[in-house]
C-alpha cells in the first residue's frame, strides 16, 4: 500500500510545462517596469493654478520640469510642515536615496509657464528664489517592449497557425500545408489487429487462391526464385461492384506478416499540382523501405484512365503526371521486386494500356458473381451472428437469390433481421429472408397507396398477362409470385427465377421479350385499350431488341455485324459506326422483332382470356398468387425443362417485371 501511495504522490506531481518560462520572462519585464526609478513614488495631483498659489506663499524650493510638459514641485521643508501640505508627503515602497517631489502636474505651453513663474518671483521678491531644473526621463524597458509587441503578436499568431496545421497530421483539416505530398496510405502490418481473414471470404474459390499465392510469394520468395522465377509486381482485381475485392485485400492484410499499405485511388487527387505523383513516390519510399511489402490501392479507375482520351482542356494533365509517376514505380528504372501492388476496379475496360501490360499488373484476377453453391458459403458467413430459427435452410436461400453478389446477400441477412425484429420475433425464419429479398429487389411495400377499383383490376390482368404468357411459353422464366401490391414506383410486379444461360439462343430471348408484353397485351385483349403502366417492360423489351440487332448479330437483315466496343475506348468519335441507311434498317428491325412479339401475346392470351379472368380475379382477391394458383388454373406446365434448371448451379438474378405509371 504504501509503495502504491508513493507512486500516486510522484503522479499527482505538476508536470512541466513550457508556458511557464514564457510567464516568468513577462513576470520579469513587468517587474522591471514597475520597479525601474526607484519604486513606487505616489506624488500628490495638483493645478497649475494651486501651484501658483504655492508658489507666491514661498512654499516651493525646487520645481523639476520633465519632458517640457510636465513638472514635479518640491517643497521647502517649513512648507512641509503646513497643515495644507499633510498629504504632499510621498509614500515610497522601496527605499531611495533621492528625495521625492511632492506634487506634480502638467502643463500646456513651457515658455508660458516660464513666463508666468517669473513673474510671480518678481512681483513677491521671492528670496531665495525657487531652482528651476530641466529634466528629459526616457522608460528603455517600456518602450523596448512597446516596440517588440508587434513582432511579438506576429510571431506568436504564426506560431499558432504553423501547431494548428501540423497537428492535424494527414487527416486534419489544413494539416496537408506541410504533408501535402506525403501518401496518405495506411499501413496495417502483423501488429495491427485486422480480423478479416481467408476463412471469412466464402466462394471466389479462383480468385482467392490466385491471391493467397501472392502473400506465399512474400512469405516464401525462395521457393519460387530457387527455380529462376520472378515474383510478380502486380496483380489487378477486376469484378462487379460488391463481389467482394476490398474483402480479399483486406483479408491480405490480416494474412500476409508483411506491411500492407492501403489506400483509395482517389487519395492521390489534389487541387494542387504536382501532388499526386509526389504521393506515389512516396508511397513507394515507403514500401521499399518496409520491403517486402505490399500495396492495395482501391478505386484504381481514379488515376488509371486511359491517357489522352477527350482531353480537350488539358484539366486531366494533373491525372496523367499520377498515372506516369505511378507507371514509372512500377516497372522502371531502380524499381523493387519485393514490392507487390494489388489494386481493385469495376472499370477494367476504361484503364491505361500501359498500366495493364505484363510487368507491372502481371496477373488480372476476375471476381465474378457467386453461383449457387458459393452463395451458400456467403449465407453461412453472414447468418453467423444473426439468431436465425432451427429449420432454416441455406440451401433455399442461396437458389432464391441468384445473380446476388455478396455485398447483396449481406444485405438480405442484415433486412431478414430488422424485419424479424420489427415483427416481434425472437429468431429469424424462412419468410422474414423472403420478405427482405422482396423488399431489396421491389421495393418497400406501398399498401397506403390510393387507387382507384378500375386501376387496380387493370394492374391485376396486367400482372396476370405476365404470367399467363410465361407459363405458356418454354423458355420463358419459371414464375415465383405475382403481386398487385404497390412496391416502390411499380404498382405491381412478377417475379421469376430464371436460368442463367452461358449463352442465349434467340428463341430465347424472343420468349422473354414476349412474356415481358404480355401486361400490355392483356390490357388490349380485355379493355382493348392501353395505359402507361407498361414503361419498365417496354424499356426491358427495347433494350433485348436493341442488344440482338446491334450488339449479338442476330438478326437476319442487318447481318453478321456488331457494333459494340468492349474495350470501352470508342474509335469513331461523335459519329456513329454505321451509315443513316443502316441506321434506318435498325430502327426498323427493332421495331418488326418487338411488333411481332407482342403480336404473339395477343394470340396466346386471346385463346387463353377465360384463364387469363380467372387468373385475375384470384389476384384481385389474395393480392399475392404463388405457382400453385397457376397449376390450378392451367394444370402443369408443358415443359420439363424447368424442374432440371432448378438444380443448376448456375441461375441469374431474379427478374421482376415492375410497372410503373407515370406519376404526376
Amino acid at each position: 500500500m504504501a509503495t502504491n501511495n508513493k507512486k500516486n504522490t510522484k503522479n499527482k506531481k505538476p508536470k512541466f510545462n513550457p508556458y511557464w518560462i514564457y510567464g516568468g520572462i513577462i513576470a520579469i519585464f513587468l517587474g522591471m517596469q514597475l520597479f525601474s526609478g526607484g519604486g513606487f513614488q505616489d506624488a500628490s495631483s495638483t493645478t497649475p493654478s494651486q501651484f501658483m498659489e504655492f508658489l507666491k506663499n514661498g512654499d516651493v524650493a525646487k520645481v523639476e520640469i520633465v519632458n517640457r510638459r510636465e513638472a514635479k514641485v518640491y517643497l521647502t521643508p517649513q512648507a512641509q510642515e503646513k497643515e495644507v501640505h499633510k498629504n504632499s508627503k510621498p509614500s515610497t515602497l522601496l527605499a531611495s536615496s533621492s528625495q521625492s517631489p511632492n506634487y506634480k502636474f502638467e502643463f500646456g505651453d513651457l515658455q508660458n509657464f516660464e513666463d508666468d513663474m517669473a513673474e510671480v518671483v518678481n512681483n513677491y521678491k521671492l528670496d531665495p528664489k525657487p531652482k528651476i531644473e530641466y529634466k528629459t526621463e526616457q522608460n528603455l524597458w517600456g518602450d523596448f517592449i512597446i516596440g517588440l509587441l508587434p513582432f511579438i503578436i506576429l510571431i506568436a499568431v504564426w506560431i499558432f497557425i504553423m501547431r494548428r496545421m501540423s497537428s492535424g497530421g494527414a487527416g486534419g483539416a489544413g494539416g496537408q500545408i506541410f504533408n501535402i505530398g506525403k501518401s496518405k496510405a495506411k499501413l496495417f502490418d502483423q501488429n495491427t489487429d485486422v480480423k478479416v481473414s481467408f476463412k471469412d471470404v466464402a466462394g471466389l474459390e479462383g480468385a482467392k487462391e490466385e491471391v493467397q499465392e501472392i502473400v506465399d510469394f512474400l512469405k516464401n520468395p525462395e521457393k519460387y526464385t530457387a527455380l529462376g522465377g520472378k515474383i510478380p509486381k502486380g496483380a489487378l482485381l477486376v469484378g462487379a461492384p460488391g463481389t467482394g475485392k476490398t474483402l480479399l485485400a483486406k483479408a491480405v492484410a490480416g494474412e500476409a506478416k508483411v506491411p500492407f499499405f492501403s489506400l483509395s485511388g482517389s487519395d492521390f487527387v489534389e487541387m494542387f499540382v504536382g501532388v499526386g505523383a509526389s504521393r506515389v513516390r512516396d508511397l513507394f519510399k515507403q514500401a521499399k523501405e518496409k520491403s517486402p511489402s505490399i500495396i492495395f490501392i482501391d478505386e484504381i479507375d481514379a488515376i488509371g484512365r486511359a491517357r489522352g482520351k477527350s482531353n480537350f482542356s488539358g484539366s486531366n494533365d494533373e491525372r496523367e503526371n499520377t498515372l506516369n509517376q505511378l507507371l514509372t514505380e512500377m516497372d522502371g528504372f531502380g524499381t523493387n521486386t519485393n514490392v507487390i501492388v494489388l489494386a481493385a476496379t469495376n472499370r477494367a475496360d476504361v484503364l491505361d494500356k500501359a498500366l495493364m501490360r505484363a510487368g507491372r499488373f502481371d496477373r488480372q484476377i476476375f471476381v465474378d458473381l457467386p453461383d449457387v453453391r458459393e452463395r451458400k458459403e456467403i449465407f453461412e458467413v453472414h447468418l453467423r451472428p444473426l439468431k436465425k430459427a432451427k429449420d432454416l435452410d441455406t440451401d433455399f436461400l442461396s437458389k432464391q437469390t441468384p445473380g446476388f453478389s455478396g455485398a447483396d446477400i449481406a444485405n438480405v441477412c442484415n433486412e431478414a433481421a430488422l424485419i424479424a425484429a420489427r415483427n416481434g420475433k425472437k429468431a429469424v425464419d424462412k419468410q422474414d429472408f423472403l420478405d427482405a429479398v422482396d423488399r431489396i429487389i421491389g421495393g418497400l411495400e406501398k399498401k397506403n397507396k390510393i387507387i382507384t377499383p378500375a386501376e387496380k383490376k387493370a394492374i391485376a390482368f396486367h400482372e396476370a398477362g405476365h404470367a399467363t404468357v410465361s407459363w405458356m411459353l418454354e423458355h420463358a422464366a419459371p414464375l415465383v409470385k405475382v403481386t398487385i401490391v404497390p412496391r416502390g414506383r411499380s404498382l405491381g410486379a412478377a417475379w421469376y427465377l430464371p436460368e442463367e444461360r452461358l449463352i442465349v439462343r434467340p428463341e430465347q430471348m424472343l420468349d422473354e421479350m414476349c412474356a415481358a408484353l404480355g401486361g400490355r397485351a392483356a390490357e388490349k385483349v380485355i379493355f382493348n385499350k392501353i395505359s402507361t403502366g407498361a414503361l419498365s417492360d417496354l424499356e426491358k423489351v427495347t433494350k433485348q431488341a436493341r442488344a440482338m440487332v446491334t450488339i449479338y448479330g442476330l438478326s437476319d437483315k442487318v447481318g453478321n455485324l456488331t457494333y459494340y466496343d468492349s474495350s470501352g475506348q470508342n474509335e469513331y468519335g461523335f459519329t456513329k459506326p454505321y451509315s443513316e441507311q443502316t441506321a434506318e434498317l435498325i430502327d426498323k428491325e427493332i421495331s418488326d422483332i418487338i411488333e411481332e412479339q407482342y403480336q404473339r401475346a395477343i394470340d396466346l392470351l386471346s385463346k387463353n382470356k377465360d384463364k387469363l379472368t380467372q387468373l385475375a380475379e384470384v389476384l384481385l382477391e389474395k393480392e399475392v398468387i404463388f405457382k400453385d394458383n397457376l397449376e390450378k388454373i392451367f394444370g402443369k406446365r408443358p415443359f420439363e425443362n424447368e424442374n432440371v434448371n432448378e438444380n443448376k448451379e448456375s441461375e441469374s438474378k431474379v427478374s421482376v417485371v415492375k410497372d410503373t405509371s407515370e406519376e404526376e
